[in-house]
């Protein structure tokens, strides 16, 4: 596997932990100044559980990735990557659709760059 794929998949891993750590830790913080255009800020307060619960998933992702990076077996590597930066993908795409057209450059995009990374290394 390439190192620009490698790179590109752990940035993707780190952007998911950076999204953990706003939803889960600093939603009332960061998050209000990350998410102020997509969210009232009245509403940071009662929504601490739901955005907590959306990081943890957020993490799940990051974890995938990286779990993919270690893996010793390169064709299980990379399936495993493939796999986590599909969902990732598809993950943005929805969240395009139901919150912000952002989400799309922001997440997808990276996620994007980093399979077709990826797949070309393999080529």
């Amino acid at each position: 596997m390439s190192t620009i794929a490698c790179v590109l998949v752990a940035l993707v891993a780190l952007e998911h932990l950076y999204i953990l750590w706003i939803e889960m830790f600093a939603w009332t913080t960061k998050g209000k100044e990350v998410f102020r255009d997509a969210l009232p800020e009245e509403l940071f307060e009662p929504t601490r559980g739901l955005a907590a619960n959306q990081g943890l998933y957020n993490g799940f992702l990051a974890m995938g990735l990286i779990w993919g990076l270690t893996i010793g077996d390169p064709e299980w590597s990379i399936r495993v990557q493939i796999f986590f930066l599909g969902c990732v993908i598809v993950a943005a795409g929805y969240g395009a659709i139901r919150s912000s057209r952002s989400i799309l450059v922001k997440q997808g995009l990276p996620a994007i760059l980093a399979l077709l990374a990826l797949l070309l290394a393999q080529a």
